[in-house]
């Protein structure tokens, strides 16, 4: 099935399937390559060069994020401990291991991001899964990146779960932590303002709650399943990637203080919410990690086991995906763009203990560098 890109509004949703796989295609903000009125030239859109293998060896890696020097840390979910790879690749260097973490079958040490001043103040932001709870820390990395230690809980009261943790934080342009939280397997989650879970949390490096969010809490907006992927584009515009149940999974806009739906609606099948800007079968996909370059989005898919290619602009889906990688590298955790504008891209094949789990392959977990070609 191909995903199908839908403008950005709230529209009258679909109550099933076949019927809201209609309204998707009669939303698309042009016609397919295969329906495209003769003489009408495609919307210019980046290509990838061949991908170089950087790093192997690793263990269910979840979260990367770049340092001023080029090279990156990479979190992996089970053992708890950040890497370093270098900037040109190689074998990783082991930094520390995070305490109090507590894995689950989705829980662990997810995403992880460094600081605007990561030179200076050696600090890295971690999403955890706790015994009783998730948080959001701070961590202080050792000049020689020989340890780690944790410096302060900046979060906390995020309900944890065997799986639907979300896990995805970011430093958006603002120079707030996004946070993306799952539902913690309980749907009703994600439509209560009593809750953190099923939500983009947003709160200042300090821990402080803006003065601009919607209310007086860390929640930006409510109604999602299990967002994985938050980026934001050149023109400050936010996206996320939200794994659905077993119908669509969704590419959203983020927007201050809207309901996104969940659990009454999932992706264009029900009547509540915003609209996604793209949708796409779980099959096809399951959305992890999600980065922007080129004016187009990377979207790394689990179950789906390839990188979508969604062209945007501003709050608009501009062209039809384009799948890269189908089966090649098995389950895609995460894409980050280096410095030097290629993407990273981190597989999750020793990760079998959630849904989609592929055989690991010689080498497995891997992580790729690829260059990315803008639009001719």
């Amino acid at each position: 099935m191909r995903i199908r890109p839908t403008p950005h509004r709230t529209w009258p949703r679909a109550a099933g399937v076949a019927a809201s796989i209609a309204v998707a295609l009669g939303a698309c903000t042009g016609p397919p390559d295969d329906l495209a009125p003769t003489g009408t030239a495609p919307v210019p859109v980046a290509t990838l060069g061949e991908p170089v293998e950087l790093t192997t060896g690793l263990e269910a890696p979840w979260g990367l994020t770049f340092l001023p020097d080029g090279s990156a840390l990479v979190s992996e979910r089970i053992t708890g401990e950040i890497l370093r790879i270098p900037a040109g690749g190689g074998a990783p260097q082991t930094v520390g291991v995070v305490p109090g973490v507590r894995v689950s079958s989705e829980g662990g040490l997810l995403g992880i991001v460094a600081s605007p001043d990561f030179a200076t103040d050696h600090t890295v932001y971690a999403s955890v899964s706790g015994e009783d709870q998730n948080r959001i820390v701070a961590l202080t990395i050792a000049d020689d990146f020989g340890s780690l230690t944790v410096g302060r809980v900046l979060l906390d009261g995020i309900r944890t779960a065997d799986r639907h943790h979300g896990g995805r934080i970011v430093i958006g342009p603002d120079g707030h932590l996004w946070i993306g939280t799952g539902d913690a397997f309980e749907p009703e989650n994600a439509a209560t303002d009593d809750s953190l879970n099923g939500k983009i949390l947003r709160i200042g490096v300090d821990g402080s709650v803006p003065a601009d969010n919607p209310g007086p809490s860390p929640i930006y907006s409510s109604g999602h399943r299990n967002v994985q992927g938050i980026v934001f584009g050149p023109d400050g515009t936010p996206y996320a990637s939200e794994l659905g149940h077993r119908t669509w999974d969704e590419v959203n806009v983020l927007r201050a203080g809207a309901d996104y739906g969940w659990p009454e609606t999932e992706g264009i099948a029900g009547s509540t919410g915003e609209a996604p800007i793209a949708t796409m079968h779980p099959d096809d996909a399951s959305p992890s990690g999600i980065a922007h370059a080129a004016g187009s989005l990377w979207i790394g898919a689990l179950g789906g086991r390839r990188l979508w290619q969604l062209p945007v602009e501003g709050a608009a889906a501009t062209a039809e995906p384009i799948a890269h990688f189908v089966g090649r590298y098995g389950r895609i955790r995460t894409i980050e763009v280096a410095p030097d504008g290629a993407l990273w891209i981190v597989t999750s094949n020793t990760d079998r203990a959630t849904w989609g789990g592929t055989a690991p392959r010689p080498g497995d977990d891997r992580i790729l560098r690829v260059p990315v070609n803008a639009p001719a």
